[in-house]
């Protein structure tokens, strides 16, 4: 193979790509110059996964690149009807993320059956105030969300005594189907939502759901921001419909200052940290790197994302 041409879209691009620097010209370029320098990628690494660039500068019919890699576990930033349609391959960071989010959700749920928050706020004060707090072997989760992550998060949380229903798109063995979520919320005490966002499930929780779970059950949403109502979760909240939350992902990102979710009773915020361990740059771009490597073999890509689904298929 002649040297390709890679570009990497993002103001703070990965501190090394030694491997294909080795192999391909590598070109940085930022939102201002992403439309000139896609036609000639023959390869874009997307590093700035935050940003509508990418679906806004496709180049439609015109020179596109062959293989498109997101730095992310989510494609919604990026597709558009002309990259769906068009050739390119599109590939993912499945792999990188699952483990931490679990591990997040985990201490989540932990802090919340544990009041961890009430232990401190009274420490603050100076306060000895003996109080119960719940078991949380037995409770009942639901997962929102058949993937990797969710299926992670699952075993995590199983792994602490906590009884998982996971829930995917279709029904098949382990996981229940979309439909059944209704009549599962009513006995959960913990609602995760760890979907990808489609067309379809955008602003999956809603009124109705919160209205069919328990006032004592909490909700997690490490999924995408829109998959939420947020205004139908704030007034779960202050309506005291439920007992808590928390969110790491958000309709519009970064959270504004003056945005009224920083004050609602009972919400956990964190700014979208949950996947991010230390070292995760590295482990991401490595993973580049080794699917670059065998692009340039000609071996099949790893993490190939269905464009129409919007996710990497589950085997």
């Amino acid at each position: 193979m002649s040297e390709s041409t890679v570009v990497v879209f993002g103001d703070q691009p990965p501190v090394h790509l030694d491997r294909v620097a080795d192999r391909a010209k590598v070109l940085v370029c930022d939102e201002n110059s992403l439309p000139q320098a896609l036609p000639a990628a023959d390869v874009l690494l997307v590093w700035d996964f935050t940003s509508d660039a990418v679906r806004d500068a496709w180049p439609g019919e015109g020179p596109r690149p062959a293989w498109v890699h997101t730095a992310s576990a989510g494609v919604d930033r990026l597709l558009c009807p002309e990259l769906i349609a068009s050739d390119t391959v599109l590939t993912n960071a499945r792999g990188v993320f699952e483990q931490p989010i679990a591990e997040y959700v985990a201490g989540l749920v932990v802090a919340m059956a544990k009041d961890f928050h009430g232990s401190w706020e009274l420490q603050r004060q100076r306060r000895w105030q003996h109080r119960e707090t719940m078991r949380l072997a037995g409770t009942r989760a639901v997962v929102v969300g058949a993937g990797p992550i969710g299926r992670a998060v699952g075993s995590t949380l199983a792994a602490l005594g906590v009884v998982v229903d996971l829930v995917g798109r279709t029904a098949r063995p382990g996981v229940r189907g979309g439909d059944e979520l209704p009549g599962l919320l009513p006995s959960a005490d913990w609602v995760v939502s760890a979907a990808p966002l489609t067309d379809a499930n955008r602003g999956m929780f809603d009124r109705t759901v919160f209205d069919r779970m328990k006032s004592s059950a909490r909700f997690i949403n490490v999924g995408r921001g829109p998959l939420v109502v947020e205004k139908d979760l704030t007034a779960a909240l202050v309506a005291r419909r439920i007992a808590g939350a928390a969110l790491d992902v958000f309709e519009h990102e970064p959270l504004a200052a003056d945005d009224p979710l920083w004050d609602v009773p009972g919400l956990f915020v964190s700014p979208h940290m949950s996947g991010d361990t230390v070292g995760w740059r590295d482990h991401l771009a490595d993973q580049f790197q080794d699917n670059y490597e065998r692009w340039c073999s000609g071996e099949p890509l790893l993490n190939i994302v269905d464009k129409r689904l919007g996710y990497v298929p589950v085997d």
